[in-house]
């Protein structure tokens, strides 16, 4: 039976409902197909070159899937209020069924082609399977160690610390069996490491037996105990044949031997938790202080280890970098000691390398058989990564990373391809990461967990398989920004061009790749404008990272050229209008224009329905067309627009108008910054899923009701409030929450009792960081806040007017940083001993009363930075002589500067 909305069309049309089930179905298999040829690698390039046919076939078929439903979803929206006669014959959509109906039918006919071209040129070979597949694992075994890295025992460096602690942990004076971990990135030199202690016959002689055993990622516990057996027997395994023995029998016979012997075992780059607690099933406490030791790139697997056996090996700093390339490159050279013409060159290289002993080592001796010319060393420099990938001297470096990614799990595929948009040692959000990944539809619902919690758990694995890096923690230690290594970025960006994934477009490049299919496109520099051949429509993600790009000569192409697009990051652009044609980007779910000049949305962005993120933070945005609350799918609404940048005043900053039916956004999880009205406060009630609210404005009559809707909110973990001005009282003692609240901040004049009402003390466990602003309490706020017992972080801005601030013994024993700003009359800081004992960070910005150093600053043993800015010259003089030597880092500022 024909769908209704089909009427009397032609037979493609009539056909497309089962022409679509067809398609999707097929994308299915292929989706199934391309992850599991992704897992297996490929070593024929017919096939390659098939399997992109594939993939390009693949996004052809998202694209007709996404416009049928959007087709779908528009229509029978629109049925309700006409009928379908009249739709056809008055409304233009942006797609047609016609063309939807062709579309369908090309793809179909498409996919019998393609089925019959591989098997046209790409028959197998008897005995073969048709697609031939790397073996990864013969891949692993050839990299053993003394033979992957080439180092001599004289060239270690920069491990000084980490054998000894490797030593230590070899002949601890514990006799019970110990697990020793050595963790951290492919090419760090794990097996280096732990090889260099195993040949020690000092070390070794302190065991009955010992055994390496290289642990691949599909070996299997029978061939893995057999090689355990082989290695402890050693040159007397020809009385015992191990390969007639079952595993039942390796394992009576494993555990038998070491009942009796103190052993030492090397499980060398385990990639599971699964096999080594299979593993572990043999391994005897004795008594007799036996140790394993395990090489891992995988800190899960590294857990398994007490924490004081647990060694994570970090990238060589620059010093040690610098040596190791000397080393190999002129290995010849009394001292190792590099030319001056080649000094800045060498360095350059170094730099790329990233502290990464592998790449030092295949670099610095490839380089050592290279003429020492300055143009030879620049040439190679700017072809680096492509000798990387087709170099057969320095290939085994990029493969051993590879390893890391064709291992990973298919769920962290894309997360980490998605790294290859952005620039090199570019340090990313998590927030911002997290919000992209949902949006491209990387994150899978998972049980009752929300998207945004598995996106994090997601980047949790990436750091523990050591491909990302946490560049910065917030002060309670949860990830803020990260960043991957230079090489492995390098790897994303090769994997990203193989997969069609994404390409990067930099014209400052003297190659500039072009007219290829990829979904994704980031634009790192442009200066000449973008080619149209770099902007198919196809595009699904398009970010900007040149702030200085002239958006006009093409910014139709991207507002209505490309309608699949799903996100749109023009962030710091010099953009002040946003075309209406961006209402048909049927599938945008992410816009974000932060830092743009944009002064309002066009009444069309009410068509996005699929959109989740919109940032609008910095923008001169603060109200919305009519009828915005149809966005249903919003997830995050950031929008605030700066008025003092030098965040001195009460008013730093404008918020938005509460637009009709903003608390119908069910699905909302963050939402900042929005003026409190009468009918908002009592209506946020609603939004049930919030995290994180910002609420400005406020009146002391909107208090009651504010804290009402709050209580019932069951997922909030970070709340802003700000009082309409600095005279307004926020009456906050009733304010009570159902969940543990992490972030608190609150600006505004408080009633002194605020800060022993029932909400600080239900949450004196649980709050992380507090910022109170404009409070104006005339007694100290330090000593109730002392009671804050998990309190990491703590910001205090006009907050106080009294003269004196004390911190007394054992307060703030978890505190890792401090700001005070802005305290008008405070004269005088004191620290006991005791108190503030992990502080990190202190920033005293503009106390313009204050003289001296404060008293006990000394006892601040941890304190890695302190700031002093725009204070007064006294004040700067007495520091200058204070002893502050215990601080790394001191930095000041006298007021005006």
């Amino acid at each position: 039976m024909a769908k209704p909305w089909l009427g009397k069309n032609s037979e493609l049309q009539m056909a497309l409902p089962v022409n679509m089930k067809l398609i999707k179905d097929e994308l299915e298999i292929i989706n199934a197909f391309l992850k599991e040829t992704g897992m297996k690698g490929c070593n024929s390039e017919v096939i390659e070159t098939w399997i992109r046919q594939v993939r390009r076939l693949a996004y052809d078929m998202e694209d007709i899937v996404d416009e049928y439903m959007y087709f779908i979803s528009e229509h029978q929206q629109r049925e309700r209020w006409a009928s379908m006669k009249k739709i056809f014959k008055k409304h233009r959509s942006v797609f047609s069924l016609n063309e939807i109906a062709k579309k369908a039918d090309i793809i179909n006919k498409e996919v019998v082609e393609l089925s019959k071209r591989i098997g046209r040129w790409a028959q197998p070979m008897p005995g073969e399977n048709r697609i031939p597949s790397i073996n990864y694992d013969s891949e692993q075994q050839l990299y053993h160690p003394g033979d992957d890295h080439t180092i001599n025992d004289n060239e270690l460096v920069g491990i000084d610390k980490n054998r000894e602690i490797l030593i230590n942990s070899l002949h601890l004076e514990d006799s019970s069996l110990r697990i020793i971990a050595v963790w951290g990135m492919g090419g760090l030199g794990k097996s280096t490491l732990v090889n260099n202690l195993y040949k020690n016959e000092a070390v070794v002689s302190n065991f009955n037996c010992h055994a390496w055993v290289s642990v691949s990622q599909s070996s299997k516990i029978i061939d893995i105990w057999r090689n355990m057996l082989k290695g402890i027997y050693g040159k007397d395994n020809r009385a015992f044949d191990t390969a007639s023995m079952n595993s039942a029998k390796l394992r009576a016979e494993l555990m038998k031997i070491l009942d009796e012997k103190r052993y030492l075992i090397i499980l060398d780059d385990v990639w599971t938790t699964e096999v080594l607690l299979k593993i572990r099933e043999v391994l005897i406490d004795n008594g007799l202080g036996s140790r394993v030791i395990i090489t891992t790139r995988i800190e899960e697997v590294a857990s398994i280890a007490e924490d004081g056996c647990k060694i994570k090996l970090e990238p060589l700093n620059d010093h040690d970098a610098w040596l190791l390339f000397c080393m190999k490159a002129f290995s010849k050279t009394k001292n190792h000691i590099c030319p001056m013409e080649l000094h800045q060159c060498g360095k350059d290289i170094v730099k790329k390398c990233d502290g990464l002993p592998l790449a030092l080592v295949a670099i610095g001796s490839l380089l050592s058989l290279k003429r020492r010319s300055v143009k030879d060393w620049r040439v190679f420099y700017n072809q680096l990564i492509w000798e990387l990938h087709n170099n057969e001297s320095l290939n085994h470096v990029e493969k051993i990373l590879n390893l890391s990614y064709k291992y990973l799990p298919g769920y962290l595929k894309n997360c980490f391809l998605y790294f290859s948009v952005f620039p090199e040692d570019y340090p990313i959000l998590r927030k911002r990461l997290i919000r992209l990944w949902i949006a491209e539809g990387f994150i899978e619902q998972k049980g009752a967990c929300s998207l945004e919690d598995i996106a994090e758990s997601y980047m949790g694995e990436l750091v523990q398989r050591s491909l990302l890096q946490v560049a910065k923690c917030n002060s309670f230690g949860r990830m803020q920004y990260l960043r991957m290594h230079d090489l492995v970025h390098e790897l994303a960006i090769v994997q990203s061009k193989k997969e069609g994934f994404s390409i990067s477009f930099d014209d400052t490049r003297r190659v500039v790749q072009e007219g290829l299919d990829f979904r994704r496109v980031s634009v790192l520099q442009c200066n000449k404008g973008i080619r149209p051949s770099i902007l198919p429509s196809r595009h699904r993600t398009f970010i900007s990272f040149d702030t200085s790009m002239e958006l006009s000569s093409w910014s139709s192409f991207i507002f209505s050229g490309s309608k699949y697009i799903t996100v749109l990051d023009l962030s710091e652009l010099q953009i002040k209008d946003i075309p209406n044609s961006i209402g048909e980007l049927f599938n945008l779910r992410y816009l974000c224009l932060d830092d743009t000049n944009v002064k309002e949305l066009p009444k069309s962005i009410t068509k996005l329905h699929n959109l989740q993120t919109l940032s609008l933070e910095r923008t001169q945005v603060l109200n919305f067309p009519q009828g915005f609350f149809k966005l249903k799918k919003l997830r995050h609404l950031l929008v605030w627009k700066l008025l003092d940048a030098t965040y001195r005043s009460f008013h730093n900053w404008e918020s938005m108008e509460p637009f009709e039916g903003i608390w119908d956004l069910k699905e909302l999880q963050s939402l900042s910054e929005v003026r409190a009205t009468k009918i908002f406060v009592a209506k946020l009630v609603d939004l049930s899923q919030l995290r994180s609210v910002a609420v400005t404005y406020v009146r002391s009559s909107h208090c009651a009701q504010l804290c009402y809707s709050l209580s019932k909110m069951h997922r909030l973990t970070k709340l802003h409030i700000r009082a309409i001005n600095e005279a307004e009282l926020l009456l906050l003692e009733d304010l009570t929450l159902q969940n543990p609240l992490e972030k608190l901040e609150l600006v505004g004049r408080l009633s002194e009792g605020t800060l022993g009402s029932p909400f600080f003390s239900t949450h004196k466990n649980q709050l992380l960081q507090i910022e109170l602003s404009w409070c104006q309490f005339i007694e100290s706020p330090v000593a109730q806040l002392s009671g804050l017992s998990n309190l990491t972080e703590l910001r205090l801005t006009r907050a106080y007017t009294g003269h004196q601030l004390n911190f007394h013994g054992t307060w703030f024993q978890k505190l890792k940083n401090i700001v005070l700003a802005d305290l008008p009359e405070l004269n005088q800081i004191c620290i006991q001993e005791g108190a503030l004992v992990r502080l990190e960070y202190i920033h005293i910005d503009r106390l313009k009363e204050l003289r001296n150093v404060p008293t006990g600053i000394e006892f601040l043993d941890s304190v890695k930075e302190a700031s002093f800015t725009r204070m007064h010259s006294d004040f700067v003089r007495n520091l200058q002589k204070a002893k502050l030597n215990h601080i790394p880092k001191v930095y000041w500022s006298t007021q005006g500067k």
